[in-house]
């Protein structure tokens, strides 16, 4: 294998690329290399722990096809060190040699007969649109669980709705549910259920594109933006029944600036350590802020608000409030609620298709 290419261009491949690549000392070596393979001028890059894969194309000046894996981390350490301008990169024997000007750099291959087949989805190909599609991952992935001992709460729900596509995550403190009208992806009553690290990767790589191109295969899914597809292993069980956690009505609803929430709660937050949640006192003339914290002190803060029900003073953790208000799109904000204990709802008069439920903190 024998090639030049743009420095930029190639340290975003491999560093694309490599962010599949398995980094946990447990999996197969070969796994944390990019499977880099060259015919004519067209080279792709491969990352995967085979839970996910992410495959890059790009167009390089080829002189000899051939395929090999290095090392992912050290390979994207070295192309983005180099200074601006071509970079050569040749394949000898077990060695790969990476040269830019005056640097030149030997890195030991790894066997690319052990790098792993991966087959791709087989499914038909829908085509979404990617700034809608992103916009919903942004603000359903990160209410996903990120332990691994809960595997099915790791995943997002993606089900076929009658308006559409729907959304849904939760790792059993919140729960983010977004809409998407007029997008038709699965069959009628179809769910299938993604790991939420690889939505996290697609939302990466979306960026400026148009369109992205979906294929559901029995056990994975693919996504294709442009020239990078990304891939992933489905989770199997049964998603939590998370319809019966959303009240039916709120007696109570506060509604307020979400900026003018997102600034107070950030600071009163900073008080409210050790796990201590912040307290909204919701009043019918305005809001209060609390957070208390044994032998350290307190912070109190009032705001604007309207308020219609009954006087109630509700706590929260804190980081979870300010992600639910971060991701929900719109000047004003409104939070239901029933009681002190009952699931809180999240949302706002301008974007009718998202809400967030948030469980309440039990405090003394």
């Amino acid at each position: 294998m024998k090639f030049r290419c743009e420095r930029d261009v190639l340290t975003e491949a491999v560093t694309t690329a490599g962010r599949a690549a398995a980094s946990r000392g447990g999996a197969l070596p070969v796994l944390s290399g990019v499977r880099a393979e060259l015919a004519g001028d067209r080279l792709t890059l491969t990352g995967s722990d085979l839970d996910l894969t992410i495959s890059v194309s790009v167009t390089v000046n080829g002189e000899t096809d051939g395929v090999a894996v290095v090392p992912a981390k050290l390979a994207s350490d070295i192309v983005r060190s180099l200074e601006p301008g071509a970079v050569g990169v040749e394949m000898a024997d077990d060695e790969v040699r990476i040269t830019s000007g005056r640097s030149d750099f030997s890195v030991r291959l790894i066997p690319a007969d052990e790098f792993p087949h991966l087959a791709e989805p087989a499914g038909d190909a829908v085509t979404l649109s990617a700034a809608e599609f992103a916009a919903a991952l942004h603000q359903v992935v990160p209410a996903a669980s990120a332990d691994d001992s809960r595997p099915i709460l790791t995943g997002v729900l993606l089900a076929a709705e009658e308006s559409g596509l729907r959304l849904v995550a939760t790792d059993s403190y919140r729960l983010a549910v977004r809409d998407l009208p007029g997008t038709s992806v699965l069959a009628e009553g179809q769910t299938v259920l993604v790991p939420s690290r690889a939505l996290g990767e697609l939302g990466r790589l979306l960026g400026d594109a148009e369109q992205v191109t979906l294929r559901l295969g029995e056990r994975d899914a693919a996504f294709e933006i442009g020239d990078v597809r990304l891939s992933t292993r489905l989770i199997e069980g049964e998603f939590p029944n998370y319809r019966g956690l959303i009240p039916a009505s709120h007696p109570n609803r506060l509604t307020v600036g979400r900026e003018v929430l997102l600034d107070a709660v950030r600071r009163v937050r900073l008080m409210a350590r050790e796990s201590t949640p912040v307290r909204l006192v919701m009043k019918p003339d305005g809001l209060e802020l609390l957070a208390v914290t044994q032998d350290v002190g307190q912070a109190h803060e009032e705001l604007d608000a309207t308020f219609d029900g009954t006087e109630l003073t509700v706590a929260f953790n804190p980081e979870f409030l300010i992600q639910g208000a971060e991701v929900t799109q719109g000047d004003e904000i409104t939070l239901e609620t029933i009681d002190a204990l009952k699931p809180a709802l999240l949302r706002s008069p301008d974007s009718p298709d998202f809400l967030y439920l948030l469980m309440p903190v039990r405090v003394s």
